[in-house]
């Protein structure tokens, strides 16, 4: 499967249909934009419950999420600040082919993209056209 640099992208357990997501082979981690994100409880499991914009630069819809917590782990931003963050696992869709990824918790207000896809998430057989956008379609 052939992907440009930016796709789009589902989340179907968290019921996000399309997403945005920017592929950054230089980061490690896949980050989801998130805000009031909260550590709860069922059945003797820790579950991530936050709340996302799926749109870029708007703040509807407001999707109320949960999420299996898989970690906490120090990431390290893009601009050199590290910090905690959750760690979810959630099914991600590209194209017609789904799999089960981690990705991080953090605020992504003031980046261009509200999702990150790092390179512990691009699967066997991808190939990344780094010249190229939007080779899945809508």
């Amino acid at each position: 499967m052939e992907i440009g640099w930016r796709e789009w992208v589902a989340l179907p357990d968290l019921n996000v249909e399309r997403i945005k997501a920017k592929i950054d082979t230089g980061a490690k981690t896949s980050a989801l934009h998130a805000y009031n994100i909260q550590t709860v409880e069922r059945d003797g499991t820790a579950f991530a419950q936050f709340v996302l914009h799926p749109a870029q630069r708007r703040k509807s819809p407001a999707v109320k999420c949960l999420a299996p917590i898989v970690d906490k782990r120090v990431i390290r931003s893009s601009n050199g600040v590290a910090a905690e963050r959750i760690v979810i696992s959630t099914a991600l869709r590209m194209g017609d082919r789904s799999w089960i990824t981690e990705i991080s918790l953090t605020n992504r207000d003031e980046m261009g993209f509200r999702l990150l896809i790092g390179r512990d998430a691009i699967r066997k057989g991808v190939v990344i056209l780094p010249g190229r956008s939007f080779l899945l379609g809508k």
